[in-house]
């Protein structure tokens, strides 16, 4: 039976734990267990920045119905931002009435409001970051956003949106560089003894040679091998293919174009990922990718809601 977040999980773990400089010191942990909802809503380039197609009354639902702690959003404008804060205060969905943060990567893309990501929680969030990644000369700024909860400030939830280019700047890939930059915020964050989620659109399949400093040897299947990070992503066991996941995107893109099927389990790509520090795991985690949908009087977005469900330790 899973458990839920809303009620703290009476289990409380006590014995030396290895802090921040490598000193064990007898410390309080709680576990909980999370659920984590994600979308790449195309908020723009298939919803054209509108509230009324559809795509925001589906995502409320969606994040009530599969009873999420937290949820993010990529591609998303300003007023479907707000419009989601509506929906979701309607639905008594959040605890309180700070409970949603936005960073904004361009600053007029949607007849002039802004276009970024967002982050929504359940219980109050406290004062968020947010951190500029390497520019992709495309214009805006990408970002990594992340909060706390007000109430367990050791407990983080972050979203981030990496670039789809794949130029060469200042010598080296930008995705690479952006990818190493979120990695670099997040191993930080853990320093300074934070558990962190963070859900979003990566723009890299699990088994590109980039994500191996990400995933935990632990992972080591035909699928996803040579890894030497930290992370798992809460669809790496999949029994469909093993240490990838589902596809996170449908048959065409917001363009219009096809989007085909690849190796290594003959489906299309899964970008959008779910990361834990696999230290901060406390027990089995699932992850899914969810069915098209047709809210929006057909595909929404060209992205698929993906969700997860983890227990977790955090510091008290």
């Amino acid at each position: 039976m899973r458990l839920s977040a809303r009620a703290l999980v009476a289990v409380l773990t006590w014995g030396a734990t290895l802090l921040p400089g490598g000193t064990a010191h007898a410390a309080d942990t709680v576990v909980e267990t999370i659920n984590v909802w994600q979308w790449n809503v195309a908020g723009w380039v298939m919803n054209d920045g509108s509230t009324t197609t559809g795509m925001v009354e589906a995502a409320a639902a969606s994040i009530v119905n599969r009873d999420a702690d937290f949820a993010a959003f990529n591609e998303l404008c300003w007023s479907q931002y707000v419009a989601l804060q509506d929906r979701l205060k309607a639905a008594d969905w959040p605890e309180g009435d700070s409970f949603a943060r936005f960073a904004t990567i361009r600053e007029t893309t949607c007849d002039g409001e802004p276009f970024g990501i967002a982050l929504f929680s359940r219980r109050q969030l406290g004062i968020a970051k947010k951190y500029d990644l390497p520019a992709d000369g495309r214009g805006g700024v990408h970002k990594l956003l992340c909060a706390p909860l007000d109430a367990r400030p050791h407990l983080r939830f972050c979203t981030t949106h990496i670039t789809g280019s794949e130029a060469t700047i200042g010598g080296s890939n930008i995705k690479t560089q952006q990818l190493a930059a979120v990695r670099g915020h997040l191993e930080d964050l853990h320093d300074n003894g934070d558990t962190v989620l963070v859900a979003g659109d990566f723009n890299v399949r699990p088994h590109d040679e980039r994500l191996d400093n990400w995933y935990a040897s632990s992972l080591d299947v035909p699928n996803n091998a040579g890894n030497t990070g930290a992370y798992r992503e809460l669809d790496d066991e999949d029994p469909r293919c093993p240490g990838v996941g589902e596809t996170t995107v449908n048959e065409v893109n917001g363009d219009g174009e096809p989007i085909g099927v690849e190796e290594p389990c003959g489906q299309r790509p899964k970008i959008d990922l779910l990361f834990v520090r696999e230290s901060a795991i406390a027990g089995p985690y699932t992850g899914d990718a969810l069915g098209k949908g047709t809210a929006c009087g057909g595909a929404c977005s060209d992205h698929r809601v993906t969700i997860g469900t983890v227990p977790v330790r955090i510091r008290l």
